[in-house]
């Protein structure tokens, strides 16, 4: 295996959870809250905490299993999360309407998926549409939970914030 194509598990892994995450987060922010402010201050903070937690945890994995190159494995795998979510926040950052950005944020999403696909599947030689559209399916399933969330919270709690 190349060194550049060596820790492609670890980028698909922190930028997939990523993805699944944080859409799901910022889609249900946006629905709790509609603060843009407040959803861009939540997003980082859960952003630099999990993709600190996610290397750690990629890192303790392949200790686990003997991989001499586990500290570049989690390295790679906290760099590939935070580095998605700061694509998936910056739509809220340059656009003042949390569901207009939302929206981009989702756009984001799609592209970072289908643009991860077609570099691992043209290095594979693999389906491309079959590895682009699972990983799609599980983001837009994850979001819309998150949006059922957020309403139901919003709902329950009483929050119009």
């Amino acid at each position: 295996m190349t060194r550049n194509f060596k820790y492609s598990g670890a980028i698909v892994l922190g930028m997939h959870d990523a993805l699944v995450s944080l859409t799901g987060m910022i889609g249900g922010l946006t629905m709790a809250l509609a603060d843009r402010k407040l959803i861009i201050l939540s997003a980082v903070i859960a952003s630099v905490a999990a993709g600190l937690s996610m290397g750690a945890s990629c890192y303790l994995a392949e200790k686990t299993h003997e991989n001499n190159c586990a500290v570049r494995a989690g390295i790679t795998t906290g760099a590939a999360y935070i580095a998605t979510c700061a694509l998936l926040i910056l739509p809220y950052i340059i656009i003042f309407d949390t569901y207009y950005a939302m929206l981009a944020a989702f756009a984001m999403a799609v592209v970072i998926i289908f643009g991860c696909n077609w570099f691992i599947c043209r290095k594979r030689g693999c389906g491309f549409w079959r590895h682009a559209f699972e990983m799609l399916a599980i983001c837009v399933g994850v979001s819309i939970v998150a949006f059922a969330i957020g309403e139901f919270a919003k709902f329950s709690l009483g929050v119009n914030i």
